[in-house]
């Protein structure tokens, strides 16, 4: 953030553009490395209406350590786990977050409104004296500045002047220009990105034909406390179980006939007849919130990074609603974003490490593009094959497909994105004597309860503090030579460094002063250890990992760290 105090002409080290949730979760991560940055949106004001609706559990899980923003969400959404799939009369049921979500603290999907997800986000950065610049427009900027930024990082000293930067200019609602100079840019500002447009990125993909009717209501008729999806030859109509700022978010095709300009404002009689059509007008809808029409895309960006300018969100990929996929994916690149900057930009990693942003984002986001266009085709074709498929194969074939576990965990751990890793970025490493078992260098970090002091508590959340953590891992006296992580790596990584300080812990089925205690040796066991060997995990800021290697030789961990820190 950028300090009252400091001086008008301080140079800036990131300007995000764009104050939705891709931007506002960007904005927490640099908030919590001291990070000189500003957040500008166009629009006056905040959203009060949305189209995302779900945070997956890995979502929660990477804005756990931000100030009690992910409990925030939990109290006010609706952990929905039970879906009906009606057919005519028929309404089959089917199970959800029954299996393959056990090593995470959130092991459902959590309906909560967009414009919730942002009001919670805004208000935690407004205690932290951060304040979104609303109706504060991009109107172009310079990525070629010259200067010398990457030297002065590389010599671990902050520059006093704006330097290698990119020149922006800004407008205010005032009318008003300005001219500011930020070391890095990132667009988190949406399909229609201005900052993607003035970097030259390309945005490649197709509109969908269909449009859609999305609406904040009241329904009578249906089951509360379950997601209901209503299959029909014409298509999909959806509702989802909110708490605000309605009971129900309806989603629904329009027919391949109808021919409702987009822009057009939507009256209840109107979505009334289309749930009519999907429910045999079974279900009453009643005192809207907001209704809306819309037309999907499918469209990614082809790079997510040109110089010193970024792109997360919606900025660099927009697709379906289906799965859920979309807020998600956003925050998520703006996490794993968030720590790079915050390191980078205040001169405690090299510039090398932002090299890893694109690498490790853009696979995922083409993998939600394929994934959620997939579904849409599926849900919405009226391909006669695939109409019959929707309505005669799947419900009977899904209750069959669900009684097979290892599938259903598969799908699942796809679904709610907790089966994104990033094995082959180049900050992902196995060291010697890796377990074969468990999970690899780049994957997720796996949840499990343990102890510190007789104190209940779990892996995640003692890893929460910003920065890197360390687990040794097994018996207490194998590692008692090493005193403490911090001094074992203290010449590569000295301790207190800032929030980036490499914090220690010991892992270990024996109760140890500040220890973690695996009692039942479940947490060793997800790591593929067992009882009585060692290893090392380093363990990124955004939960991942970083480095492994068994044993308690230390060494290639510092040559790791050597590689990547400041010398």
């Amino acid at each position: 953030m950028v300090n009252s105090l400091d001086p008008p002409d301080a140079p800036l080290d990131v300007l995000v553009v764009g104050g939705g949730p891709t931007g506002l979760a960007l904005a927490a991560q640099l908030e919590r490395y001291g990070v000189r940055f500003r957040v500008v949106d166009r629009q006056p004001d905040r959203v009060h209406e949305s189209r995302a609706l779900a945070v997956q559990p890995r979502t929660l899980e990477v804005l756990a350590g931000v100030g009690g923003v992910a409990e925030e969400m939990v109290e006010r959404g609706n952990r929905a786990v039970r879906l009906q799939m009606h057919v005519g009369e028929r309404a089959v049921p089917v199970r959800l977050f029954d299996i393959g979500v056990e090593d995470t603290a959130y092991p459902y999907l959590l309906f909560l409104s967009q414009a919730e997800t942002e009001r919670i986000l805004g208000d935690h950065l407004g205690g932290r004296g951060v304040r979104v610049e609303r109706g504060t427009e991009l109107l172009d900027l310079d990525p070629d500045a010259d200067a010398d930024l990457d030297a002065d990082l590389d010599s671990g000293l902050a520059p006093d002047a704006p330097g290698d930067a990119v020149i922006c200019t800004l407008r205010h609602g005032d009318g008003s220009e300005e001219t500011v100079a930020a070391r890095y840019v990132v667009g988190c500002d949406g399909a229609h990105s201005r900052v993607r447009q003035a970097a030259g990125i390309p945005f490649e993909g197709r509109a969908y034909p269909q449009t859609f009717v999305l609406a904040d209501l009241e329904a009578d008729g249906i089951e509360p406390g379950w997601a209901h999806a209503f299959l029909s030859p014409r298509g999909l109509l959806l509702f989802f179980p909110l708490e605000a700022p309605a009971t129900w978010r309806l989603l629904a095709m329009r027919p391949d006939c109808d021919t409702t300009p987009v822009e057009r404002s939507v009256e209840l009689a109107e979505v009334q007849r289309l749930a009519d059509a999907y429910t045999g007008a079974s279900v009453r809808l009643r005192d809207p919130v907001w209704m809306t029409n819309f037309r999907l895309h499918n469209r990614g960006a082809r790079h997510y990074r040109a110089g010193r300018v970024f792109l997360a969100g919606d900025a660099a990929h927009i697709h379906s609603p289906a799965g859920a996929q979309g807020m998600n994916t956003g925050i998520q690149d703006a996490v794993n974003l968030g720590w790079k900057l915050g390191l980078v930009s205040t001169g405690r990693a090299r510039p090398e490490l932002l090299d890893t942003y694109e690498p490790e984002r853009a696979p995922v986001g083409r993998n939600v593009l394929r994934f959620t266009d997939r579904a849409f085709t599926i849900g919405t074709s009226t391909h006669p094959l695939v109409r019959f498929a929707r309505t005669q194969v799947a419900p009977r074939l899904m209750p069959l497909a669900l009684r097979i576990r290892a599938g259903r965990a598969y799908g699942l751990r796809t679904v709610t994105q907790l089966r994104i890793h990033y094995r082959s970025s180049p900050v992902s490493q196995d060291g010697p004597g890796a377990p074969r078992r468990g999970p690899r260098a780049g994957d997720r970090l796996p949840d499990a309860p343990v102890s510190v002091d007789g104190r209940p508590t779990t892996l995640h959340r003692e890893l929460a503090a910003p920065g890197h953590h360390l687990l040794l891992c097994g018996r207490a006296r194998a590692f008692a030579h090493d005193h403490a992580a911090a001094d074992a790596l203290a010449d590569v990584w000295p301790a207190g460094h800032g929030p980036s300080a490499l914090t220690g812990h010991l892992l270990s089925p024996d109760p140890a002063p500040g220890g973690l205690h695996d009692l039942d040796g479940l947490a060793l066991r997800r790591l593929g250890l067992s009882a009585d060997r060692t290893g090392h995990y380093l363990i990124r800021p955004d939960g991942h990992i970083g480095y492994r290697a068994g044993g308690t030789d230390l060494s290639g961990l510092r040559d790791y760290l050597s590689a990547w820190r400041l010398t």
